[in-house]
């Protein structure tokens, strides 16, 4: 964490850009799988402009300066009691931690058919748990250290993680009988949100971007992405720096939306 007197806590200043639209959330067949999985009215994605180089060593400091800034602190959207509101309150000190973001395809999944996790037809397999009446070895795979599925992935990845979340969804999410739909998404938000750059010698492509998890705190304690501790409430800022832009995605767990 970061003292409330940084000294380079205004190295950056943001703009807001309001007319970037995000696909997944104008693509009507997203809207409904996030719907169904009651993430929908609760996850969002806002971008911002920024003004000095950014390196990611400095992402923590970068943190800082964003949940400062004038700009952010007037339009960054949180859910609160189940209406967006604006960040109230001075914001102290951050957490910045950051995420590996290196896949430019799909691949790293390829485990969970060859664990017997998903079928060769792309059907997720069930299981018996003591708890859950309608379990299955995904849902196992993601949120059970203790399991055999576990340890099957590598977990630190902001495209697991994509995948994870969408997977879990919201307070009353509908689970999906087949990993396509939650693959389709991920693949769809990931495109959405990173940015990669083709090498003109050896035309491989490669990730640009930084990926910082983050939350704020005020004097009383954690107020974004939520007061309330849950895994499935987050935010991640996406920096692009030869763009000079920054993405926040966000969701707060919750009852999603029913209607589109």
């Amino acid at each position: 964490m970061a003292s409330k007197n940084s000294p380079l806590e205004n190295k950056f200043s943001f703009n807001l850009l309001p007319n970037k639209t995000f696909s997944f959330l104008q693509d009507k067949s997203t809207l409904q799988l996030l719907m169904k999985w009651s993430m929908l009215g609760r996850i969002s994605a806002q971008a911002f402009s920024f003004d000095q180089t950014f390196y990611p060593y400095n992402s923590h400091d970068f943190t800082l300066s964003f949940f400062r800034d004038p700009c952010v602190l007037t339009n960054l959207r949180k859910m609160e009691a189940g209406a967006w509101v604006t960040l109230e309150g001075e914001v102290v000190c951050v957490q910045a931690e950051v995420v590996p973001c290196s896949k430019v395809s799909m691949e790293m999944f390829d485990p969970l058919y060859s664990s017997g996790i998903i079928t060769a037809s792309g059907h997720i397999t069930k299981c018996f748990h003591d708890t859950y009446p309608d379990y299955d070895l995904l849902r196992q795979m993601l949120q059970e250290d203790g399991s055999e599925e576990y340890g099957v992935m590598e977990r630190r990845e902001f495209l697991f993680l994509l995948f994870k979340h969408v997977t879990l969804g919201g307070e009353l999410c509908q689970y999906e009988d087949t990993i396509h739909p939650y693959m389709d998404t991920t693949r769809a938000i990931y495109r959405d949100l990173v940015s990669v750059q083709k090498n003109p010698e050896s035309r491989e492509i490669s990730v640009v971007s930084t990926v910082i998890k983050v939350s704020a705190l005020d004097a009383s304690g954690v107020i974004y992405p939520a007061r309330e501790k849950e895994d499935q409430s987050f935010s991640y800022l996406i920096v692009d720096p030869f763009r000079r832009h920054v993405y926040v995605f966000y969701h707060c767990y919750g009852v999603g939306a029913f209607t589109l």
